[in-house]
């Protein structure tokens, strides 16, 4: 019951119920008669039957029968096989209703299952002799029926993205069914997948959603790739300053810590050369005065405060200050005179008096760290002898 009403369903399609007529005419035309010899074309197979009974494949080439005992009884071609599959309704798994075809191709690997192996009481199939082209049309509707259950499994999505994948399916699926029939299934190529125009809006509305969004996350990217790259470059500015900064302040406390260094050892040294100094500016007191004790020293003093005088005079009247001047301004001998007289020998006896208390030295102490001169020693020696 199951196979007639199979077979009922698969004339009903009418691309399948030409192509049987076809193929049952091409059979009867095609079928040769006996002639004792025979030449097989190339890629054929012919199926000769021995009173009734399989006999033999004959292989291209030439090959003798025996008249009346044996028979051609189906030709078989060996070439690869195009078939191609009408449009087809198939439902995916989210319920969108597609119109599908495309293309198998087939190829016999086994003459005698592919004459033997198929059995159609209903059609006299043996009658007409199991030909390719009656086993390609029960393939055809079994591809059909895969195709159907293949695209069930799927949603639409997954259609479009995995139609490889889909063929490959589809081929495993027709090859486990077409290896009882001598026949094997090469591949199978989805040709075209049409939409109802409502689902083929609804994509383009989809398509265009995902662009903009795509559009929207690399624009997104890009900002984000902005704001990083300003991030870092302030950051590396930062760094870049503190570290300026930091070098600037380790200088400076470097200059500072030098410059303190350096007035340190100046004054170290300065604290070193004093006593020299003071001892040098006390001797030189000390031959001035001794200088002025005698009477042409006097007037060699007296002479120089009257030139001082005079030069003072003269600064005074290139400015134009107020001045205040004594009476006898003109007189200068008596104004030279007058301040050589503070200059008299009680003062400067009270001067000497003064310097050797100022000197704490004396003949006997070690004056070799204050003289690096010999001479200069020397002399020293002698002037404080002259003044005990």
């Amino acid at each position: 019951m199951f196979s007639r009403s199979l077979a009922r369903t698969v004339l009903q399609i009418k691309p399948l119920n030409n192509a049987w007529k076809q193929a049952a005419l091409k059979h009867k035309s095609y079928t040769p008669i006996n002639t004792v010899v025979m030449f097989v074309p190339q890629q054929e197979a012919w199926i000769v039957e021995r009173m009734g009974k399989f006999h033999r494949i004959l292989e291209p080439g030439l090959n003798i029968l025996i008249p009346i005992a044996d028979r051609v009884k189906y030709v078989q071609s060996l070439k690869e096989i195009a078939v191609d599959i009408p449009k087809q309704s198939a439902i995916t798994s989210d319920n969108v209703t597609l119109s599908i075809d495309g293309v198998l191709y087939l190829r016999i690997v086994d003459p005698y299952l592919t004459s033997y192996g198929v059995e159609d009481p209903e059609f006299a199939i043996t009658q007409l002799a199991q030909a390719l082209n009656s086993t390609v049309l029960h393939r055809l509707f079994y591809s059909l029926t895969t195709m159907r259950s293949e695209l069930g499994k799927i949603s639409l999505d997954k259609v479009f993205r995995e139609r490889e994948s889909l063929n490959v399916s589809m081929v495993e699926s027709i090859n486990k069914a077409s290896e009882a029939w001598g026949m094997t299934c090469l591949r199978y190529e989805i040709r075209d997948i049409k939409l109802p125009q409502r689902v083929q809006e609804a994509m383009q509305m989809q398509v265009e959603a995902e662009r903009k969004k795509r559009a929207a996350v690399l624009e997104s990217e890009g900002v984000r790739a902005a704001d990083i790259n300003v991030a870092e470059g302030k950051r590396q500015a930062r760094i870049l300053a503190s570290e300026a900064e930091k070098q600037e302040q380790i200088n400076k406390a470097s200059g500072e810590a030098a410059a303190i260094r350096a007035v340190a050892e100046a004054r170290a040294k300065g604290i070193q050369i004093w006593p020299s100094k003071v001892l040098y500016q006390l001797l030189l007191n000390q031959v001035v005065a001794d200088a002025l004790l005698n009477e042409q020293g006097s007037n060699a003093a007296a002479l120089t405060i009257a030139e001082q005088y005079v030069g003072a005079f003269e600064n005074l009247a290139r400015t134009n200050n107020t001045l205040i001047l004594p009476a006898n301004a003109n007189d200068i001998s008596s104004m030279a005179l007058t301040v050589y007289s503070t200059i008299t020998k009680d003062n400067i006896q009270q001067k000497k008096q003064a310097f050797k208390k100022i000197l704490p030295l004396k003949p006997q102490d070690n004056l070799e760290e204050y003289f690096s001169d010999e001479e200069d020693l020397k002399k020293h020696r002698e002037k404080m002898a002259e003044l005990d």
